[in-house]
């Protein structure tokens, strides 16, 4: 009598263990699903790619299409939907079917799977701390990259835009650091309207502007301009005077001068009070400081999820 009853308390907790933790994948691996069709969708329209039409181009038009996508100077958080969606996908589908089914090799995967991202974590953090000042200089690294490519995409476009109106910044260090998308320098060969200019997302908001300006941030750093004058000079009783011939009478002195004059074009106005003067980076070292608490209850929390789920499917084998 004691062994059955042994055996049926065994397989009641078994069997709470197994539907929450089919539960609880069910709803990641929906997530992950969703994740990783946004990032297909997302990045099938920029590749524009009709997949009901690959024999008018041909593979190696497809190719190049992909290749065309992928090969950016800067960040395309497409690929970011795509991976951890992907990541969310297999680990759902492993934990919801292994559970339901009690399928042991599928459990053992979804444990050690979600331990060795775990680890990865765990590891990614601690290099972090200790080689803080290098991974600095790797995000100052990754902005320029992708202030250089802003206009290449539009999911990165629209990142930096987010990045800059939220965190008030503008640049990684500075307004300035937009001389190098070549849009936004302010070399004289640059025929854009957006020559010294930055982003509108770059821009100080006026709470009462119901439009937005997407405009605001052109030539704001502009620092000189060249400017052909053409003087005409009349000067009467000058003793090198010319009489030209009119119905008037008097002597008339004309001068017609060309030259150039650089004129200081530098801004009376504070800047401040137009676009922002702080480096994004400056900006997320501050934020990260002011919620250093909220940033660490989260990656905490996610830990112990992790670890949690990761030992959940030990009680079913």
């Amino acid at each position: 009598m004691s062994r059955k009853h042994h055996h049926f308390k065994v397989a009641e907790v078994s069997c709470c263990v197994k539907y929450f933790l089919f539960g609880f994948n069910i709803i990641f691996w929906l997530l992950g699903a969703a994740f990783l069709g946004i990032g297909l969708w997302a990045w099938a329209e920029k590749a524009q790619l009709t997949f009901c039409s690959i024999s008018s181009s041909g593979l190696q038009g497809v190719l190049s299409n992909i290749s065309s996508i992928t090969d950016l100077g800067g960040f395309d958080p497409v690929w970011l939907f795509i991976v951890v969606g992907g990541v969310m996908f297999i680990l759902g589908f492993a934990g919801c079917i292994g559970a339901l089914r009690e399928n042991t090799f599928l459990l053992k995967f979804f444990s050690v799977f979600l331990g060795l991202i775990f680890f990865l974590e765990l590891t990614a953090g601690i290099l972090a701390f200790v080689f803080k000042d290098w991974i600095k200089d790797q995000l100052n690294f990754f902005i320029n990259n992708n202030v250089k490519a802003y206009r290449d995409d539009i999911d990165l476009q629209n990142l930096i835009d987010f990045a800059q109106e939220y965190w008030s910044c503008c640049g990684a260090h500075g307004p300035n650091d937009w001389n190098l998308n070549i849009y936004f320098n302010c070399t004289e060969l640059n025929p854009s309207r957006e020559r010294c200019g930055v982003p509108f997302s770059c821009c100080v908001r006026d709470p009462a502007e119901d439009v937005l300006n997407t405009q605001c941030g052109y030539d704001v750093r502009l620092q000189g301009v060249t400017v052909e004058c053409n003087l005409l000079i009349f000067d009467y009783n000058c003793m090198h005077s010319v009489s030209i011939p009119s119905a008037d009478t008097f002597p008339v002195l004309t001068f017609r001068l060309f030259f150039n004059i650089e004129m200081d074009m530098q801004r009376q106005f504070n800047q401040q009070k137009y676009i922002y003067t702080k480096g994004c980076v400056g900006q997320f070292e501050k934020w990260l400081q002011d919620n250093l608490i909220l940033v660490a209850g989260i990656f905490v929390g996610i830990a112990l999820l992790q670890v949690g789920t990761g030992i959940f499917p030990c009680f079913i084998f």
